[in-house]
């Protein structure tokens, strides 16, 4: 078997209901996996958000190179 390298990038729409515009990029960025919310119902509880959706909208492989 070959060994590669691969830069792989992703970008997600998420929809958020925050305090404010910093809480939600905040934790956007802090409780989000791949495609899913990693977030705790306590969490969610004391830091008073909810991640609605997650929808991937890109998923491209951009550098392969082998190692």
């Amino acid at each position: 078997m070959k060994t590669f390298e691969i830069v792989l990038t992703k970008s997600y729409l998420v929809r958020v209901t925050a305090e404010n515009h910093a809480d939600a990029s905040q934790l956007v960025e802090l409780f989000t996996g791949d495609i899913q919310d990693i977030s705790t119902e306590n969490d969610r509880k004391n830091l008073n958000f909810t991640i609605q959706n997650i929808d991937c909208k890109v998923n491209e492989a951009m550098e392969c190179k082998e190692i």
